[in-house]
């Protein structure tokens, strides 16, 4: 690819020099990583990369520029950084090959998912890289497009055990660019020394001194500026017109016009075609330029001013001196150039810019050019580009002419703002929208999209009332979807107590209860139900929605699945629990679905830690928060507290729980205060576990949502910390359940409660029913936890070999779960009869991550590394890397031994 040249040697620069350095030598050796060069316009970014690329001897350099005017055209930069390897994915999975064929215009698949793309590029440059490292420079970061941007930080972020390094260039390195994560090189001014020294090397007969020091004092370090003031001094150093500037970058931006005004009459019209031509393409400038009468051989005099270069591409020195000539063109002229180059356009292969650049070219309202755009748009979107279908629309409602349509095409531009993540650029298209005229349809439409874009910027409760409001002037359908949403949202971020409950009544009135046998109907009714009545009333609906969907073979995709996995552990039916859980996570893979798989993975967790396989909830939850972290979206923290609190680990629990609230978390009190009586029963605290489940109660008295196992945890505080009184309402809500649905884990649970607050004559026999009931199901943890309960009561009776069976099987149990704070508890307690419990052998598998144990299940499982890369969004040489320390740790050098493991 085309590099810029340096007109002189890079001066300074040699601690900046020595990251790059240090960055080149660990990708050669395989461990890639990304760095960001940052600084304000003319800094020397550019140069400095074009320095560094000279010397990367064997190592594919791939280039890309972000460009003003293409920053709402979609994968435009991408486009640039992989067109000149694109033969590559011939080696890559099929859905990866058809990802990036869809992205580059080459098949037909619509809408690849954008961490699909990203994972695509991610193996791409893999297998570009197994010839020979790979550099990847993207200059003028802060302006390549956001579907780009999100790629290639996706990438970036994934390339530490690979051949490849990822250069930015940028002048913001903010949180909106997504690069301040990665490693920073800063660029600022050069001290006078060093400035003197570039001076000195860039002018043969340089000024005098007075002229020098004027320089320094205007450039302030600026290489470029440097450059510019030295080459165009006037005497006495007086550098162009005197006025006030607010900048280098304005000063420099007027001497990038004074030179351009300098030029010929006819290569003026030229430069100002090329500035509005942002891709370079010559040919289609010689196109454009025959259109208007123009003779495109006199570019080269743009050229030897300094102004450009040509080659295979057009390119201007610097953004700078591009923006400098279109911003000093009249809106005629400018109007003029966009119409010669939209013409000139070839519209079988390049509709898309040819409709931007009609759209730029014309003064009135336009229905022919608003309705190309609109395509545009929709082509766009059916390619997952959000934010340019937004671009495209907002230019359509622009031109169209006819007031209501032009109301309805900006409605739809801020439909697709909100779902690019922009909510408040998507209010101001509303608002626009909204001084249009419009039908009542228009109206309706207008006021559900501002209160989705209040509801999804807060989530509280006014904007979940008004969202509720404006629902009911859509379809039945349609509403009862958003009423499940909102309830959603509630039952585990309900801050201000007693909302969930006034949200139902408000929906219960606004939906009555309807007869039909959809399971998004009963699931609606199930959760109103749940959240306003009492148990009793409320199992009947929750039991006809589990039985719906579970019947129902085309329910299976829905995203509403994790509220049914919720309803089913409310109701303690085990085996539709790990059913719908499973089911909701292959579904969610087969589809790709990538929005909905992490928290079905979450719940997958959930009923792992009721089933006593805490490794592969740890597992499953890994792979959820590596697909959020891929897909930059914050993740709920709820599941894992609750693994946390079974597993008894409070320093991990105090950090979990520090991050709720924060970052744009919820603050998921329904899974903290359970996690938290959870981990208190276990270490034995029981005032703080009853403080716990209590103010889980309150919260649930007060009309907000509490999971319903919090009231089993209250009744074994409250028994162990001596007051049974405490536990009255938690009774009564057991007594209901068990009474409508005596499913065999209800029914333990009572048994066990009975047990705990001796309400009978004859405890023994209620603790071995409740073991019994709990032997007939699959929650194994809860099963250990009953012969703890049991043991501990036989230890206090003084029937010491009777409690040491019973405590040494819980001890046995709870280790091998991984309960560790409920198994030091059965230990003290077998002590106490006398007995050391045994040690349980070491597990060869806990000596690996998370991570490693998911990806070893999956090579173990008999997939590949790429199948596995791609189930994980990792790159095939990271999941071998991965696999060399599983291999490692566990003494094995195969996967055949891996398999072999009892994973």
């Amino acid at each position: 690819m085309t590099r810029r040249t340096i007109p002189v040697r890079l001066v300074a620069r040699h601690a900046e020099r020595r990251a790059f350095d240090r960055l080149a030598t660990s990708t050669a050796d395989g461990r890639g990583g990304a760095l960001v060069v940052a600084g304000e316009a003319g800094i020397g970014k550019s140069a400095l990369i074009d320095a560094v690329a000279g010397t990367l001897d064997g190592f594919e350099v791939l280039r890309a520029a972000g460009t003003e005017f293409e920053r709402d055209l979609l994968y435009a930069t991408l486009h640039q950084l992989c067109a000149p390897v694109l033969d590559h994915r011939r080696r890559l999975p099929a859905v990866q090959q058809r990802a990036l064929e869809a992205v580059f215009g080459l098949g037909t698949e619509p809408s690849p998912d954008p961490l699909t793309v990203g994972l695509a590029v991610l193996g791409l440059l893999h297998e570009v890289a197994r010839h020979g490292p790979v550099c990847c420079v993207v200059d003028d970061a802060q302006w390549i497009d956001d579907a780009s941007r999100r790629v290639l930080v996706f990438v970036a972020r994934r390339v530490s055990a690979e051949r490849i390094a990822v250069v930015f260039a940028a002048r913001d390195v903010g949180p909106p660019s997504g690069l301040a994560e990665f490693p920073r090189v800063p660029l600022a001014g050069l001290g006078d020394e060093d400035a003197r020294a570039l001076l000195g090397a860039a002018t043969h007969a340089g000024p005098d001194a007075e002229v020098i020091d004027r320089i320094l004092a205007e450039a302030h370090g600026n290489p470029l500026a440097l450059l510019e003031f030295a080459h165009h001094a006037e005497p006495f150093g007086v550098l162009g017109p005197r006025r006030f500037r607010a900048s280098v970058v304005e000063a420099l931006e007027e001497q990038f016009v004074h030179r351009f005004e300098r030029l010929p009459d006819t290569t003026r019209p030229l430069v100002t075609l090329a500035a509005a031509e942002p891709v370079g393409d010559l040919d289609l400038l010689r196109r454009a330029a025959r259109l208007l009468g123009l003779e495109a051989g006199d570019l080269t005099l743009a050229e030897n001013a300094g102004l450009l270069t040509l080659g295979p591409r057009l390119r201007f020195r610097h953004p700078l001196v591009r923006s400098a000539v279109y911003a000093s063109a009249t809106p005629e002229k400018r109007r003029g150039m966009h119409g010669a180059l939209a013409e000139a356009t070839d519209p079988e292969t390049d509709l898309d810019r040819r409709a931007w650049h009609r759209a730029h070219a014309v003064i009135d309202a336009d229905e022919n050019v608003a309705a190309e755009l609109e395509r545009s748009a929709d082509r766009a979107r059916l390619r997952g580009g959000f934010a340019a279908a937004a671009a495209f629309m907002e230019r359509a409602g622009q031109l169209t002419p006819a007031p209501g349509r032009q109301a309805g095409r900006l409605l739809v531009a801020a439909q697709l703002r909100l779902q690019a993540g922009a909510p408040n650029e998507a209010r101001a298209l509303v608002h626009r929208a909204e001084r249009r005229p419009m039908d009542d349809k228009g109206r309706a439409r207008a006021r559900l999209l501002r209160a989705r874009i209040d509801y999804q910027l807060s989530h509280g409760p006014q904007a979940t009332a008004r969202l509720v409001d404006v629902v009911t002037e859509l379809a039945p359908e349609q509403a009862r979807e958003t009423y499940l949403e909102a309830l959603a949202s509630f039952m585990y971020n309900d801050n201000q107590v007693g909302c969930l409950q006034e949200l139902g009544t408000r929906i219960r009135k606004l939906a009555p209860r309807r007869t039909s046998v959809r399971p998004a109907d009963l699931l609606l009714d199930a959760l109103l139900d749940q959240a306003m009545l009492p148990v009793e009333r409320a199992v009947p609906a929750m039991r006809d929605a589990v039985t719906a969907y579970r019947t129902d073979a085309g329910s299976s995709g829905s995203r509403r699945m994790n509220l049914l996995c919720q309803v089913v552990i409310d109701l303690r039916d085990d085996e539709a629990m790990e059913e719908i859980a499973d089911r909701q996570v292959d579904v969610a893979r087969r589809q790709g679905s990538l929005a909905s798989l992490p928290q079905a993975l979450r719940y997958q967790a959930v009923a792992r830690v009721a089933v006593g396989r805490f490794d592969e909830a740890a597992v499953s939850l890994s792979e959820a928060r590596a697909l959020d972290e891929a897909a930059g979206t914050v993740p709920l923290l709820g599941p894992e507290l609750v693994l946390t609190g079974f597993r008894g680990d409070p320093d991990r629990f105090g950090e979990l729980r520090g991050r709720l609230g924060r970052d744009g978390r919820p603050f998921e009190a329904a899974g903290e205060h359970y996690a938290r009586a959870v981990l208190h029963n276990g270490l034995g605290h029981y005032e703080e576990a009853l403080d716990a489940a209590l103010a889980a109660q309150r919260r649930h008295q007060a009309g907000s949502y509490s999971i319903w196992a919090v009231y089993t945890e209250l009744i074994e505080a409250a028994a162990r910390a001596g007051r049974p009184a405490d536990a009255a309402v938690a009774m009564e809500h057991l007594e209901a359940l068990v009474r409508t649905n005596p499913t065999p884990w209800a029914v333990a649970e009572w048994f066990q409660a009975q047990a705990l607050l001796e309400r009978g004559e004859d405890c023994e026999a209620l603790y071995r029913q409740a073991i019994g009931h709990f032997a007939r199901t699959r929650v194994g943890v809860l099963h250990a936890r009953a012969r703890l309960t049991y043991g501990e009561w036989l230890r206090r009776a003084n029937r010491r070999a009777e409690a040491r069976d019973e405590l040494r099987t819980a001890h046995d149990m709870l280790s091998r779960t991984g309960a560790r704070a409920f198994a030091e508890r059965a230990a003290r307690e077998l002590r106490a009869t006398g007995e050391q419990p045994r040690r349980p052998g070491e597990d060869p598998l806990g000596r690996l991550t998370a991570q490693e144990r998911l990806i070893a299940g999956k090579v173990a499982a008999g997939a590949t590394s790429k199948e596995v890369g791609v189930m994980l969004f990792l790159s095939p040489r990271t999941i071998d890397t991965h696999l060399r320390n599983v291999y490692r740790k566990l003494g094995i050098s195969s996967r055949r031994q891996l398999r072999e493991m009892p994973l």
